[in-house]
């Protein structure tokens, strides 16, 4: 588009020099002098450094982007679906209560030092009884393992922290998960998916194969025929299930993730531990909210993010865990079963009331992206599954996982956390729109630069006035604003306001008309300034030579002059003139380069320039510095949106 509008504008200004009765040749030269000053070369050059710049400042992050153009899309994200645990929380899970038999205790120490106690209303445990089979059931149909490593005198887990935190209580009883595993060694397992939210071994145990199931609470009652108690296992009636759902549902509401146990005797395969199942107990466990999570929310919520929590928990658990976070306000809890009920039409209609979704599935993620973007949302989804992958691809920026996430969920993402922390997705959309904001500032500074050549060619072409420029000086105009000026623009550093302002629409569009009118305004200013410079300068008496050296320097500072200008379009420049160290380098050079054009006699011959004297210095450094109040009063307009609309 830029060069097509270059192409007519030039050959207008062409045809009229002609028609003037211009040497073909001399415009001919000209022409094609204009046509490559006024196209934004550098433009292809600008974005894709802008963007690998802002791949390495990601990289510090903790954020890996493996598709270049996913850096600027994150700055039109309008709303972060984040995983729960391990991305708002720690995932360092920890065992605080367990509920066996009707009885609440509580389970002392932290992290996964296997030190602690059993207290019961605050007293010590000294006979673990029917705790003992339920800490035991839970450690053997549990994968990961716990660790000392001898040099960092500390203990870690091997796998899962869900399951580390079973390991480690089970510990804390005596009861070592190798010892276990040598003792009851394993014979087959179902693993743990999001749709059956359960998981279920089969173990040799002295007298015959026992079956150990572990999950969420309702899918592991609905499997159970009787429980576990102090006088033996006693059938399971619906008001039994219903307390321990209810328990279930006390422990959750204390931000605790629940787990229920069961197991099942005499089961010869895996087929016949699906059902008849005796509830062992509830094992509840803290995951601690990452403390810079609650920040990274609070500044999503200024800069116009929607933030939702995605997680398999129970609601409750995940209620609590929002409200700490101060992620849930005024919007609603939403389960997997209760999405699965609404139609599409109902879902588009309560889409944007939901904050927290839990019990979901992969599958359920898939609708809420697909949801988010019939309503025009640009959606940043997290995942770390095999089947998390169609909604990471769906979805206008996938995250996976660094850490905790399969190869597959990497592989369908546009970005990676190497620290599966929420705060680095927020960092990430950060210097998406930074980078976005660089590129802008670039192409409003060259545009207003080339608007400034173009208006003042044609100006004095219309006004019957002599060329202003030889071509070989809007050559080197051109080389020195589109050059280190300009790709000094590609890293500068953001607004400090860059979070707090509401995301740009992906489908807005570059040229939205505040813009457009900011480039006009720059553009069509620096014309006039110039043109009446120019004019002057021949009626006071001086050579044309010395008007077109006047008009090529005051051309070069009013374009230096907007390089600042247009390092904010909102703000003023008097904010923090320079902070832009690289641009203050390459003024400094390009101002060198200006002087030796205009006094180094070798240069002078080919660029068509004559020295200046003091006062041709101030009228020439006056006229430049009057594009400063013009392109203040242009923001301060813009601020109030009397320009019109952002994108």
């Amino acid at each position: 588009t830029l060069a097509l509008a270059a192409l007519i504008l030039v050959s207008l200004i062409v045809a009229v020099g002609l028609l003037r009765g211009q040497p073909f040749v001399e415009m001919l030269i000209f022409g094609v002098a204009l046509a490559v000053a006024v196209v934004p070369e550098a433009l292809p050059a600008v974005v894709t450094i802008s963007l690998a710049i802002g791949v390495q400042r990601l990289a510090r992050r903790k954020a890996l982007m493996r598709r270049l153009p996913a850096v600027e899309t994150l700055g039109s994200t309008s709303v972060i679906c984040s995983d729960k645990t391990g991305t708002l929380t720690r995932d360092e899970m920890t065992v605080r209560a367990l509920h066996v038999d009707g009885r609440y205790l509580e389970v002392t120490g932290a992290g996964y030092l296997p030190q602690g106690r059993f207290l019961q209303d605050g007293v010590p445990l000294t006979d673990l009884g029917e705790l003992e089979r339920l800490l035991r059931a839970a450690a053997l149909g549990s994968d990961a393992y716990l660790v000392h490593t001898e040099d960092e005198d500390r203990w870690r887990i091997k796998g899962d922290p869900t399951e580390g935190a079973l390991v480690v209580a089970a510990a804390k009883a005596g009861l070592k998960k190798l010892d276990l595993d040598d003792r009851f060694p394993r014979l087959e397992e179902i693993p743990f998916t999001s749709e059956s939210k359960r998981m279920t071994t089969l173990h040799q145990m002295s007298d015959g194969p026992v079956a150990f199931a572990k999950g969420a609470p309702e899918v592991i009652l609905d499997a159970c025929a009787r429980r576990q108690s102090a006088e033996g296992d006693l059938p399971l009636d619906d008001d039994g299930r219903r307390r321990i759902l209810d328990a279930a549902g006390g422990m959750a509401a204390q931000a605790m993730r629940v787990l229920a146990v069961a197991e099942k005797s005499d089961a010869d395969c895996l087929d016949h531990a699906q059902e008849g199942l005796t509830f062992l107990g509830l094992v509840g466990m803290i995951d601690p909210p990452r403390p810079e999570a609650a920040d990274a929310i609070r500044t999503c919520e200024a800069a116009g993010i929607r933030v939702l929590m995605m997680t398999g928990d129970h609601p409750a658990t995940a209620e609590a865990v929002a409200r700490e976070l101060g992620l849930l306000r005024e919007g609603r809890v939403v389960t997997g079963a209760e999405l699965e009920a609404l139609s599409a039409a109902e879902f588009a209609d309560q889409v944007e009331g939901i904050q927290v979704y839990a019990r979901v599935s992969p599958e359920h993620k898939l609708r809420v992206v697909t949801a988010l973007q019939a309503r025009g949302h640009v959606v940043a989804m997290t995942g770390d599954g095999v089947n998390d992958a169609p909604a990471l691809k769906k979805a206008e920026i996938g995250v996976a996982m660094g850490i905790s996430g399969t190869d597959v969920a990497k592989e369908a993402a546009a970005m990676m956390l190497t620290d599966d922390n929420f705060a680095s997705i927020v960092a990430a959309v950060e210097e998406g729109r930074g980078i976005f904001d660089n590129i802008m500032k670039y192409l409003g500074f060259l545009l207003s630069s080339n608007i400034g050549e173009i208006g003042l060619m044609a100006g004095a072409t219309l006004l019957g006035l002599p060329l202003p420029l030889t071509a070989v000086q809007i050559l080197y105009v051109n080389l020195a604003t589109d050059g280190l000026p300009a790709l000094a623009l590609a890293v500068d550093p953001p607004d400090a306001d860059l979070m707090r302002r509401r995301p740009r629409h992906a489908r807005a569009g570059v040229f939205t008309r505040p813009v457009v009118a900011t480039i006009l305004i720059a553009g069509l200013w620096s014309s006039a300034v110039n043109l009446w410079l120019f004019r002057w300068a021949l009626g006071s008496g001086r050579s044309e030579a010395q008007a077109m050296t006047m008009t090529f320097a005051a051309l070069v500072l009013i374009q230096f002059c907007n390089a600042y200008n247009f390092r904010s379009d909102r703000h003023s420049l008097l904010r923090r003139p320079f902070a832009n160290r690289w641009l203050n380098l390459a003024v400094s050079w390009e101002l060198a380069l200006l002087l030796l054009v205009v006094y180094l006699p070798i240069l002078q011959r080919p660029l068509g320039t004559l020295a200046l004297s003091g006062a041709d210095w101030l009228l020439v450094g006056g006229a430049a510095l009057t594009i400063v109040p013009v392109m203040e009063a242009s923001k301060w307009l813009r601020r109030r949106g009397l320009l019109g609309a952002e994108g």
